[in-house]
């Protein structure tokens, strides 16, 4: 049966940096739907245009006077040919006309209107795991790099995760444990920090990024001590952001060191040993999948080496990183490709080739758990949402919601 879409209307809001993003409202048969897009700071260069010339505003004129007159009595339970129109609409490789945040609040404004009419939940609707699962939270505690200021770590965000935990409420529960536990620590090793944060909610102290994964790995360990299971610690380097192309080195401002790329790949199999980090993230620059290539060679087979701006959840980009083993896992940011259905191939390219789908948020955020909702729908194994913050927690809440339908303790299954 047709969920006719019988009307679509966008306005301009704001994410959880204060920044203008498009929301875009779909009435589709007795449902409704309302999606806001996310932004990165931190920006892999292969991902979509975020907006046309003329900004978020273009944006907003072109849905309302022209796509929402061709998307009017067009049925909204067929996602693939939703973004089919989306993407003949737009006309561009990089979404440049539309825009890629456009074109991404509108196919997930659809399905969630369609999902509604359907009498489902997004995950329901967008289903393509035989087993629902929950996946694990992984979030930024003490953060560095671009989502920080002057003086704090040069990796951009470490990261934690209940990996051992039994059951959604306990993972949850854990990880908020580490960030206050984390916090005492600084305090106490600062003499009086201020507790200042970044973009993700997490801390930005002034310490170097090795001191920061040494407090880190405590509050991890005590926490897991008294909870009883085990949490780790991972990392994302955003190392794109460190890369020098003039001077080939990485460029570390905290430390006020340069290393050149063999070096900084010693560092991270050092530090990768030192902390027992079950998961890396761009280790390397966004155009050196030889060196992920490497990396894996040297450190794969203990830790979670994941592709982010190397892949920007781009299918033929997987499609090369899994033929040449050049990651364990990938970062999946619908808003990268800007459509539900092109990330979903990535996904499903992810599961076929035993490469752990990390389902990831911004970090410029709307307050909403949809989010949550397509880490299910799709068989995300971990679920990035940072882990304070009102925007951070509407996620981890939405799991927590999730468990109560699909069983408590239906977590994910992966190996490290």
């Amino acid at each position: 049966m047709a969920i006719e879409i019988k009307k679509v209307k966008a306005r301009k809001v704001y994410n959880s940096r204060g920044e203008e993003t498009v929301e875009v409202e779909v009435w589709a048969g007795e449902g409704y739907g309302r999606a806001a897009a996310p932004a990165g700071k931190s920006k892999g260069g292969k991902e979509v245009a975020y907006y046309p010339i003329g900004g978020v505003d273009e944006s907003i004129k072109l849905i309302n006077n022209e796509l929402s007159k061709k998307l009017i009595g067009f049925d909204a339970s067929n996602q693939e040919a939703v973004d089919d129109l989306l993407r003949e609409f737009d006309g561009t490789e990089d979404f440049r006309k539309l825009g890629g945040n456009a074109a991404f609040a509108t196919s997930l404004a659809i399905a969630l209107a369609a999902a509604k009419a359907l009498g489902k939940s997004l995950f329901e609707h967008l289903r393509m795991v035989d087993e629902f699962r929950l996946p694990y939270p992984l979030g930024n505690v003490i953060g560095g790099g671009k989502h920080a200021g002057k003086g704090a770590p040069d990796w951009q965000e470490l990261l934690v995760s209940p990996i051992g935990a039994g059951d959604v409420y306990s993972a949850v529960k854990a990880n908020f444990m580490v960030h206050r536990r984390a916090g005492e620590l600084l305090d106490k090793y600062l003499g009086g920090f201020t507790l200042g944060r970044g973009d993700e909610g997490a801390y930005a102290p002034p310490v170097n990024t090795e001191k920061g994964l040494e407090i880190l790995k405590q509050a991890a360990d005590e926490v897991s001590d008294e909870l009883g299971f085990e949490i780790r610690i991972g990392v994302d380097i955003a190392a794109s952001s460190l890369w020098d192309p003039k001077k080939e080195k990485y460029v570390y401002p905290t430390e006020g060191i340069e290393l050149s790329r063999e070096d900084h790949m010693n560092r991270v199999a050092e530090w990768t040993d030192k902390f027992n980090l079950f998961y890396v993230e761009d280790p390397l620059d966004e155009n050196d999948m030889d060196g992920f290539v490497e990396l894996s060679k040297q450190i794969g087979s203990k830790t979670l080496i994941c592709g982010d701006d190397l892949i920007v959840t781009r299918p033929e980009i997987l499609e090369e990183a899994a033929e040449k083993k050049a990651v364990r896992a990938v970062i999946i940011k619908p808003n990268q490709v800007g459509l539900l259905t092109t990330a979903m191939k990535t996904i499903r390219i992810a599961h076929e080739k035993g490469i752990v789908p990390t389902v990831s948020h911004r970090s410029g955020e709307p307050p909403e758990g949809t989010l949550a909702q397509l880490a299910v729908a799709w068989g995300g194994k971990l679920l990035k949402a940072g882990v304070v913050g009102g925007e951070r927690v509407a996620k981890a809440n939405e799991l927590l919601r999730i468990g109560e339908i699909i069983g408590e303790d239906k977590m994910a299954v992966f190996k490290i």
